[in-house]
């Protein structure tokens, strides 16, 4: 996906468009019904017959998804204008024989999810994720692109994307990967940006935001995102070299939209149902966070897994743990640092993940290369048969956020920082884009931090699935860990009804006590102890009457069939984290002065 040298744009895009140009435009004169009609030109082929794709991944996913599967209307052409043999070796492709040297195609794509990975076209925008969008053919991947946006002028659509404009709305990329990795949203959008930089190397920052509030809400939102773009570049020391000088969110808050994010090498999908006053405000600001993160990790401090990024199949890493999971520490962390959210509210924000994280039995499994390795079957990903995930699966999102944080902390015991490990990172591998190994990220911690720490950490965390011990990890911040050993674990998510029955609603926990009692996903409980449950009652509520190591009678139907088992509770293995205030508990200067180095806050 970042197979070009940035020089090259300077070349390709100050003389004339050249003959080894594919050439496509777009246009949405059937909005209304989610269709757009694309037309592409492949000239100059010496070979007879052609394959022309539609893609099965799209950058920054790892799953498939299949896209040919909203193309059809497929024509093909000579520069004549005489029909051409088409013939389907598979689902995704369409093979062009009899040509004179140039293919003319054209075809109709539906399109109705906006997000990160899908095209939707419909009379508010056309929201444009080009793998999903645009067919291709492999052999050509290195020729320049041109694509004609059609824009719908009554509707006064303006064309927004990290490509290089030509003129009017006709943009350009070098080669193929550059052209998939470039979103495109059309739409009557607001725009702000503002200026990053010294004087000699000044970038713009801009937000194009389609939704339908106000200028002032975006105005609030805008100087959230600034001081997100500041307190990020802090961490690395500089921006990225942004290919045209500019970076570029898009941003679609509408009620047609999905929820989801998706980073590019200089842009970046934000896409949510939510407006900025309809809670969008502070729910959509983490997904900037995130997003902008990755132009630096995961954008150009790249796993050499991932390049060159295939189109046609399913993209596997065992790296996602650092690109996503260290990115997602830093996430909330930023926007700790950037004043949007309080000190109190990052550190009891950090119980949900690490919760999820410490308690899972999936640990046993797998280390956190291996939950990367997943990615193909959880990112975005369909399968209809039942899985086991809840008991075998770790997101590397949450899983490598925890790792981060251990890992900063740990580092700040030592006088240095997980900040300068990310410098260190980005110098050797990020900044001349060198696609880096795990055993890479392994030498650069040894290099930074020593061999006995790096290869403590690596050996025991990543190759393997040992925890670290936080409490004196946060402790060393002011920060509360500790457990409740009163309170009762069953092992189970159960639902009551309104017919006053108990629905268990996933995968009970390896070796939890719903677990070891033998009961099981869609088991539906008629009673404990004999008791029924009450309409509306919340199953929490009902344990609350019980304590750790009491046995209780369990009556369920399974597929019908009344039954019946004992259980004993056993104890809650959940964290609480709190800063110490909280707990009341005054900490020490030096401690406060820790923590302040840490959330970068007065």
């Amino acid at each position: 996906m970042k197979k070009f040298l940035p020089l090259l744009f300077l070349i390709l895009f100050t003389g004339p468009i050249g003959a080894q140009t594919n050439t496509y435009s777009i246009s949405f004169e059937n909005a209304v019904h989610h269709e757009a009609e694309i037309k592409a030109s492949f000239p100059n082929l010496s070979k007879d017959t052609i394959g022309i794709l539609m893609s099965r991944s799209s950058p920054g996913r790892y799953a498939l998804h299949e896209f040919a599967k909203n193309v059809y209307n497929f024509k093909a052409k000579d520069s004549k204008g005489n029909s051409l043999t088409i013939t389907r070796p598979n689902p995704y492709q369409w093979n062009v024989s009899g040509h004179d040297g140039t293919i003319n195609i054209s075809y109709t794509l539906f399109a109705n999810r906006g997000d990160g990975t899908y095209s939707q076209i419909d009379e508010t925008h056309a929201h444009l994720n080009i793998p999903a969008t645009f067919m291709f053919v492999p052999e050509l991947i290195d020729r320049n692109i041109t694509v004609d946006f059609k824009v719908r002028e009554d509707l006064n659509w303006k064309v927004a994307t990290q490509l290089a404009k030509v003129s009017g709305n006709m943009y350009s990329a070098p080669n193929l990967h550059y052209f998939m990795d470039s979103p495109t949203e059309i739409s009557n959008y607001s725009l702000r940006e503002f200026e990053v930089g010294s004087n000699n190397k000044k970038q713009t920052v801009q937000f194009v935001l389609h939704h339908n509030g106000t200028e002032t809400e975006f105005d609030i939102y805008w100087e959230k995102v600034k001081k997100i773009v500041l307190a990020e570049k802090d961490v690395f020391g500089e921006l990225a070299n942004y290919d045209f000088g500019t970076y570029t969110f898009l941003a679609c808050y509408v009620p047609n939209a999905s929820g989801d994010g998706m980073e590019h090498r200089n842009s970046t999908i934000l896409t949510d149902r939510e407006g900025l006053a309809e809670g969008g405000m502070e729910g959509n600001i983490g997904t900037v966070s995130h997003e902008y993160f990755h132009s630096w990790n995961v954008e150009r401090i790249r796993p050499k897994t991932l390049e060159p990024f295939n189109f046609s199949e399913a993209n596997m890493s065992g790296e996602l743990w650092f690109a996503e999971g260290f990115t997602s520490y830093y996430t909330n962390l930023i926007l700790c640092r950037a004043g949007i959210i309080t000190p109190n509210e990052y550190v009891e924000g950090l119980s949900g993940t690490f919760n999820y994280v410490w308690n899972s039995p999936a640990r046993q499994f797998f280390s956190p290369i291996e939950m990367s390795y997943q990615a193909p079957f959880v990112d975005a990903a369909t399968s209809v048969d039942p899985v086991n995930r809840d008991n075998t699966f770790i997101s590397y999102y949450s899983y490598g956020s925890v790792l981060g944080l251990a890992l900063d902390l740990s580092l700040r015991q030592k006088n240095l920082n997980l900040d300068d490990y990310m410098k260190l990172v980005w110098e050797t591998y990020g900044k001349n884009e060198s696609p880096y190994t795990v055993e890479d990220l392994h030498k650069s911690l040894n290099t930074y931090a020593g061999t006995d720490f790096g290869d403590k950490f690596f050996i025991n965390y990543i190759y393997k699935s040992e925890m670290p011990d936080y409490a004196p990890l946060f402790k060393f911040v002011g920060v509360d860990l500790k457990q409740d050993a009163a309170k009762p674990f069953f092992g189970a998510s159960v639902s009551i009804k309104n017919d006053g029955t108990g629905l268990i609603e996933s995968n009970t926990t390896i070796s939890g006590p719903a677990y070891m009692a033998g009961l099981e996903n869609g088991d539906v409980i008629t009673s404990i102890n004999n008791t029924p449950f009450k309409k509306e009652q919340k199953f929490t509520d009902f344990m609350n009457q019980f304590k750790v190591g009491d046995m209780l009678q369990i009556t369920f139907k399974r597929f019908g069939i009344e039954k019946s088992t004992s259980l004993i509770l056993q104890s809650d293995h959940s964290y609480s984290i709190h800063l110490f205030e909280k707990e009341g508990i005054k900490p020490s200067k030096d401690v406060l002065t820790k923590r302040m180095g840490w959330l970068k806050t007065e």
